[in-house]
C-alpha cells in the first residue's frame, strides 16, 4: 500500500484553510516546483505532481469533504455512503452520531491498515458472507488529468482532442479559463462495477504565461516603452494583444509612470461571452542615447529656456 499523501500538507496548510488559501498556496508552488524550471529534476516533478493532486481535490468543495471525512479512502466515499444506506456492512453500523473525520469508525485512524482493510473486504470480497462484496453495483472511482495550455491559447473558446488512458477525448474549453482551474467531464471517469455507473473525469487546467502581460482574474496588465519624443510631442503607438493590435493615443507631457486603462481590452471572462476584463498599461519613457553632439546642443538649448 502506498504511503498516505497529507494533501493540507503538501500545501502547507491545515484544514481551516479558505479557498483562496489553497488557491494562493497551489499557485506559489507550482511555480517553484514546475517542471519547466528545474528540468531534469525528478524529485521537483514528483512534487509538482502532489501539489497539482492537493489542489485538484482541496479546491472542489465536494471532494475536499469528502477527503476531510475518509482521508486517504475519499475515491470510495460515495460507495460506502450507498452501502451503508443498503443495510450496512455485514451486519454492523458505522459512523454513528460522534461527528465527522475517523471517529465515527470504531477507532479506525487516517493511514492506518484497519481503515483500508475495511473498504478492501467491502468493495473488493465479502468477508464471513457478511459483506455485498463484488456483488453490489458500484459507481467506479473518478480521475484526475492535467491539461497544459498557453495563455494565447485560452482567450478563445476550442476544441481540443486529449488522450487520457488511451481513451481520446474532445472536449470543448471555454475561453478565460485560469490557472488551477477544474473541470468536470461526468461518466468519463473508472468504469462502474457489476454495471454500475463509470466515475467522472476532473481536469485541472496548467496555464503557461507565453505572453509580455500579466494576468489577474479578468485583467491584463503590461508597460509600454515611449520615446522621449512620443511623451513630449504625444502620438501614436501599436500595442499587440492577445485580441489583437490596438493603437494606444498618447497624450502630450505623458509622465513617466503614467496609467492607463483600456475598458474590454483584458481577458475574455469565463463562460460570459462577449464579456472582458480590462487592460492597463503603465507607460516606461526611454531616454535616448547615442545622441550626436548636434542634438545635444538642442537639448541645452532647450535646458536653458
Amino acid at each position: 500500500m502506498a504511503d498516505f499523501i497529507d494533501y493540507y500538507k503538501i500545501l502547507g496548510l491545515d484544514k481551516s484553510a479558505t479557498d483562496e488559501d489553497i488557491k494562493k498556496a497551489y499557485r506559489k508552488l507550482a511555480r517553484k516546483h514546475h517542471p519547466d524550471l528545474n528540468p531534469g529534476n525528478a524529485e521537483a516533478q514528483k512534487k509538482f505532481q502532489q501539489i497539482n493532486e492537493a489542489n485538484e481535490v482541496l479546491s472542489d468543495p465536494e471532494k475536499r469533504k469528502k477527503y476531510d471525512q475518509y482521508g486517504e479512502n475519499w475515491k470510495h466515499a460515495d460507495q460506502f455512503e450507498q452501502a451503508r444506506s443498503q443495510g450496512g456492512y455485514g451486519g454492523q453500523e458505522f459512523g454513528g452520531g460522534q461527528g465527522g473525520g475517523f471517529e465515527g469508525f470504531g477507532g479506525f485512524e487516517q493511514g492506518g491498515s484497519g481503515f483500508s482493510d475495511f473498504f478492501e473486504n467491502l468493495f473488493g470480497r465479502s468477508r464471513g458472507g457478511g459483506g455485498r462484496g463484488g456483488n453490489g453495483r458500484y459507481r467506479g472511482e473518478d480521475m484526475n488529468a492535467t491539461l497544459q495550455l498557453n495563455l494565447t491559447e485560452v482567450y478563445a473558446t476550442q476544441k481540443q482532442v486529449v488522450t487520457i488512458n488511451g481513451k481520446s477525448l474532445r472536449i470543448t474549453i471555454p475561453a478565460g479559463v485560469e490557472d488551477g482551474q477544474v473541470i468536470k467531464l461526468k461518466g468519463h471517469g473508472h468504469p462502474g462495477v457489476n454495471g454500475g455507473p463509470s466515475g467522472d473525469l476532473y481536469i485541472t487546467f496548467q496555464i503557461l504565461n507565453n505572453t509580455t502581460f500579466s494576468r489577474t482574474g479578468n485583467d491584463l496588465q503590461t508597460t509600454v516603452e515611449l520615446p522621449l519624443y512620443t511623451a513630449v510631442l504625444g502620438g501614436d503607438v501599436m500595442l499587440d494583444t492577445p485580441g489583437g493590435k490596438i493603437k494606444l493615443k498618447v497624450q502630450p507631457e505623458t509622465q513617466n509612470g503614467t496609467k492607463i486603462r483600456l475598458k474590454g481590452k483584458g481577458f475574455p471572462v469565463y463562460k460570459q461571452e462577449g464579456s472582458f476584463g480590462d487592460l492597463f498599461v503603465t507607460y516606461s519613457i526611454k531616454i535616448p542615447v547615442g545622441l550626436t553632439e548636434q542634438q545635444k546642443e538642442l537639448f541645452r538649448q532647450l535646458a536653458a529656456l
